[in-house]
Parts: structure tokens; C-alpha cells; sequence
């Protein structure tokens, strides 16, 4: 972390979402609401997935992984952009930044390949139901899940240590409300070519790799559902991608948006904003989709609700 004569960097200052005063209190009301919220019902989608045997599918056990993810996800960001508000200084050390970091970019990772897989589940169960419960078999979705950690947690190890080797003597003021990759270039005085190629090919074999399974799921599922005869087997057959379809829309936009825009529009203050939408927004919608859209979900709900209040 040394080059010359230019000092260690031990902490970063993060410059937050806004450095107007009357607006801390405000936002931080608005954010502690919004990470609750993100708490429940992502925590309570997981529990009703692991209650209710009638969901104990493979579609539901993805589900809870992308809901694991999304709970984990928003606890990476929220409490430190929360504390941030209040505090006077809003530091991070070095090493809670490279751990933010790396945990940032592994769960980002696995909720876009949960998102590939997730749709590789729609088109065998859409494209080939008789043969569904055989082809996803535990052992498949177990190794399917566990790869899809596997590759995430590589590729943010990767990236950070890229990222953590470089030397940083510009300026220990991080224009962000956490640790992302462009902003830590942006203050580094060393030859960032070779991360910026590490991020684009991360991006390369995350994204567009889970984009074009997803487009390929999706040729083959709607291929299928226009050989239906009937509007109402169209309309069921399409109904359980619904909420996938939503969540792929929602988190690929934002994605795609935020790394492969041209470099002559980037803003932080648009990075800013473009930020908060997939780290805590996404993470509250999800569930959100997945319970409004969904009958088996909704009739989960209702039966643990009706156990709550027989007990109580």
C-alpha cells in the first residue's frame, strides 16, 4: 500500500449520499424503514419456504437462496450508510472496506446467476413437465446452488484483491456511501488497466453469461407456450414466470445501467442513485413480487398467518 513517499491509506471516508445536514436525519429514517422492512419479509420468505411443505419445490428452494441472498445483501450496505448519517466522521478502515467489498461483490454475483438458474427451472418445468421432478433432482439443485456460490465467491475474491493491492495517495475521501470498484479506482495513483480488465471480464462471465441463459430459457418457454392450445393453459403456463420475468427486468436494467454505460455519461452522483436502487430497493421489491404474484406463496402466508393467531 506504499509507492515512494506517499503514505499507507489505514481508513476511507465515506462522502455518503448527500453532505447537506438537515437531510441526515431525514434519510436515515427513511433507509432504517426501509432495511426493516427488507429484514422481515425476506427473513420471513425463507421461513415460510422451510415451514410450508407444499413449498418445499425446487422453484421455492431457489427462491430461498435469492432471498438469503437479498437479506445478506442489504445487511452488507444499510448499517454502515445508516451510522454513517448520525456520525460526524464517516470512516471505514481499510479492511472493513476491503470485507464490504468482497462480500458486496459475491452476493451481487450469486443473485445473477440465481437469477439464470432460476429461469433454467421455469424452462424444464414449462418445456418438459414430465420430466421436472426428475431432472431437478435435490442432488442437482444442491450442486447447481453450490456453484453458483462457488463462482461468486471467486470472482469477489478476485476483484478485491485486484482492487486492495493497488496504492491509494490521491485522496482517502471515497465519493460513495460504501466500497464499490469505480469509485476505488478513481482514487488509486497506480495503473488500474488490469483491474478495469478483471471487471469487465467478472461482468462478462456473471452477467452476460446469466443473460443469454435466461434469453435462451426464455426462447424455449415461449415457444412452448404459443403450441398451447387453450388462452386459459396459455395464461397458467405464463403465469408462473411472471414474477421471475419481473425480477430479472428489475435487477439486469439496474446492472446493465450502472457497468455498461458509456464512459463519457458515467456520474457518481448517478452511480449514487443507481446504487441505492439495486443494494436496497431491489432487495425489499423481491419478496414483494414474489408474494403479490404468486397463489402458492400468498396461500402459504394465509395458513401460517391462521396458525399465528390459533396460538395466540
Amino acid at each position: 500500500m506504499e509507492e515512494g513517499n506517499h503514505s499507507v491509506v489505514t481508513e476511507f471516508i465515506l462522502s455518503g449520499l448527500t453532505d447537506r445536514p438537515e437531510l441526515q436525519v431525514p434519510l436515515f429514517v427513511l433507509f432504517l424503514l426501509i432495511y426493516v422492512v427488507t429484514l422481515v419479509w425476506n427473513g420471513g420468505m425463507i421461513l415460510l419456504i422451510m415451514t410450508d411443505s407444499r413449498l418445499h419445490t425446487p422453484m421455492y428452494f431457489f427462491l430461498g437462496n435469492l432471498s438469503f441472498c437479498d437479506f445478506c445483501y442489504s445487511s452488507t450496505i444499510a448499517p454502515k450508510m445508516l451510522q454513517n448519517f448520525l456520525a460526524e466522521r464517516k470512516s471505514i478502515s481499510f479492511i472493513g472496506c476491503a470485507v464490504q467489498m468482497h462480500v458486496f461483490i459475491a452476493l451481487a454475483d450469486a443473485e445473477c446467476l440465481l437469477l439464470a438458474v432460476m429461469a433454467y427451472d421455469r424452462y424444464v418445468a414449462i418445456c418438459n413437465p414430465l420430466l421436472y421432478t426428475v431432472t431437478m433432482s435435490r442432488w442437482l439443485c444442491n450442486l447447481l446452488v453450490a456453484g453458483v456460490y462457488g463462482v461468486s465467491l471467486a470472482d469477489a475474491t478476485t476483484s478485491t484483491y485486484y482492487t486492495f493491492r493497488l496504492s491509494f495517495c490521491h485522496s482517502n475521501v471515497l465519493n460513495h456511501f460504501f466500497c464499490d470498484t469505480p469509485p476505488l479506482l478513481a482514487l488509486s495513483c497506480s495503473d488500474t488497466q488490469i483491474n478495469e480488465i478483471v471487471l469487465f471480464a467478472s461482468m462478462c462471465y456473471t452477467t452476460v453469461i446469466s443473460i443469454v441463459i435466461i434469453l435462451l430459457s426464455y426462447v424455449c418457454i415461449i415457444s412452448t407456450i404459443l403450441q398451447i392450445r387453450s388462452a386459459e393453459g396459455r395464461r397458467k403456463a405464463f403465469s408462473t414466470c411472471t414474477s421471475h420475468l419481473t425480477a430479472v427486468a428489475m435487477f439486469y436494467s439496474t446492472l446493465l445501467f450502472m457497468y455498461f454505460r458509456p464512459t463519457s455519461s458515467y456520474s457518481m452522483d448517478t452511480d449514487k442513485i443507481t446504487s441505492l436502487f439495486y443494494t436496497l430497493a431491489i432487495p425489499v421489491l423481491n419478496p414483494l413480487v414474489y408474494s403479490l404474484r404468486n397463489t402458492e406463496v400468498k396461500g402459504a402466508l394465509r395458513k401460517a398467518m391462521n396458525k399465528l393467531q390459533r396460538i395466540s
